[in-house]
């Protein structure tokens, strides 16, 4: 049986788990984590407390020291699921402020007026962020500092983890590598901006996105020309004045042209259009801040 990720080291004491497309029950998104002096870091937790389980088992296969961290990179459920499989085993859960706010409400408008009685209480259930941030935060695990820092772009509250001592980003759903995004929360220019910072202050970094392989600089600028074409493809059909169904149809074949090779461009790529057109006339609805 395929296991739900691959577990990859990507530095010293450092790991990327990567969802397993092959898996009948896939882990759904990536996560890692970091082993230093005294503890471990933990960097998402999946779509299930059984992948998380499976993840735990992971770390005590390498280490005995305690989980003293979970970080969140954004409150979307394949990255909080299993927050509730650390906090038992006594770590701390960390992020960004609106994740803590959105964890339960945002999750359940994301499963849409289909939900079943299940859904909701298990998305009810989640275990929010008990520490949260602003603009980032360091964490120690003795000598070993891991930056948390926050860039708007996917969902409006996502955060990058920063090992700087081995030159690894863990840039949860602000990057996706080699396959197409999701856009539900993102707001475009300010990721592309995201990119953009990230390439400047993090040159020669092994980035570990939250979706797809682990990748380098190269993968980063690819996934912001992405976002800048669609951007620029959809501004210049609404400039010439289309609208609604003939944007998509205006748009759609350039971006196949260009971009049809990446994973779920079929599944997403329409969706891709009508989201960016909607932020574009204003019309979009992102998350709310919390009150």
């Amino acid at each position: 049986m395929e296991p739900p990720f691959t577990l990859k080291q990507v530095g010293p004491n450092i790991w990327a788990a990567i969802d397993n497309a092959k898996a009948v029950a896939s882990a759904w998104a990536n996560a890692g984590f970091v082993i230093g002096d005294d503890g471990v870091a933990v960097i998402d937790t999946f779509a299930s407390e059984a992948t998380a389980t499976a993840l735990l088992a992971e770390i005590r296969a390498r280490t005995t020291l305690p989980v003293k961290f979970v970080v969140n990179t954004h409150y979307h459920f394949d990255h909080v699921a299993g927050n509730r499989v650390f906090a038992n085993a006594g770590a701390i859960v960390l992020a960004q402020r609106q994740v803590r706010g959105w964890i339960h409400t945002e999750n359940l408008r994301l499963l849409g007026p289909t939900i079943t009685p299940e859904q909701r209480a298990t998305t009810e259930a989640f275990v929010a962020p008990t520490v949260v941030y602003d603009h980032g935060a360091n964490l120690f695990l003795g000598s070993r500092r891991i930056q948390l820092r926050s860039f708007p772009g996917h969902t409006g509250g996502d955060s990058i983890i920063v090992i700087p001592d081995s030159r690894i980003v863990f840039a949860g759903d602000l990057l996706f590598h080699d396959m197409l995004p999701t856009l539900v929360d993102a707001s475009m220019r300010p990721w592309i901006d995201t990119l953009d910072a990230l390439l400047a202050q993090h040159a020669g970094y092994v980035f570990v996105p939250g979706h797809g392989d682990v990748g380098h600089a190269q993968d980063v600028t690819a996934f912001r020309d992405y976002l800048q074409t669609l951007h620029t493809l959809v501004t210049n059909a609404k400039v010439r004045g289309k609208s609604g169904d003939a944007v998509l149809e205006t748009v759609m074949p350039a971006l196949k042209e260009k971009y049809g090779h990446m994973e779920f461009f079929e599944q997403v790529a329409r969706q891709n259009v009508l989201e960016t057109d909607a932020e574009l006339n204003g019309t979009k609805r992102l998350p709310p801040a919390p009150q």
